[in-house]
């Protein structure tokens, strides 16, 4: 569980420089958000990534990131590396973030 929490969090660090990496700095709006929500992907991610469980509101914080990943580049109309590389890693979010709030908090599991 504690690896999909890291895993989430780098997700949001791409996130975060996407705007300069991918190239899509110039567009305010674009950049502010994906900059706003990769910060909260990260904290949250890294803050629930020990918190297992249908209770943990840092998870389902990350799927509401992530859900907002996959909506993002059509509301900005982003090219289609951008769209791409946004709705697959905000669905990866989506997923891990699914898969700790569904991990019971007595299992045993290594992960």
């Amino acid at each position: 569980m504690k690896t999909r929490g890291i895993l989430n969090a780098l997700i949001g660090v791409w996130f975060t420089s996407a705007p300069w990496i991918i190239g899509f700095g110039d567009q305010s709006g674009a950049l502010s958000l994906s900059t706003f929500f990769g910060l909260i992907q990260i904290i949250v991610s890294l803050w629930g990534s020990d918190k297992p469980g249908w209770n943990s509101w840092q998870n389902w914080v990350s799927v509401i990131t992530g859900v907002w990943f996959v909506v993002f580049p059509f509301i900005y109309s982003l090219t289609n590396g951008e769209v791409w590389s946004s709705v697959i890693l905000g669905l990866i979010t989506i997923i891990f973030s699914l898969w700790n709030l569904g991990t019971n908090s007595d299992s045993k599991a290594i992960d």
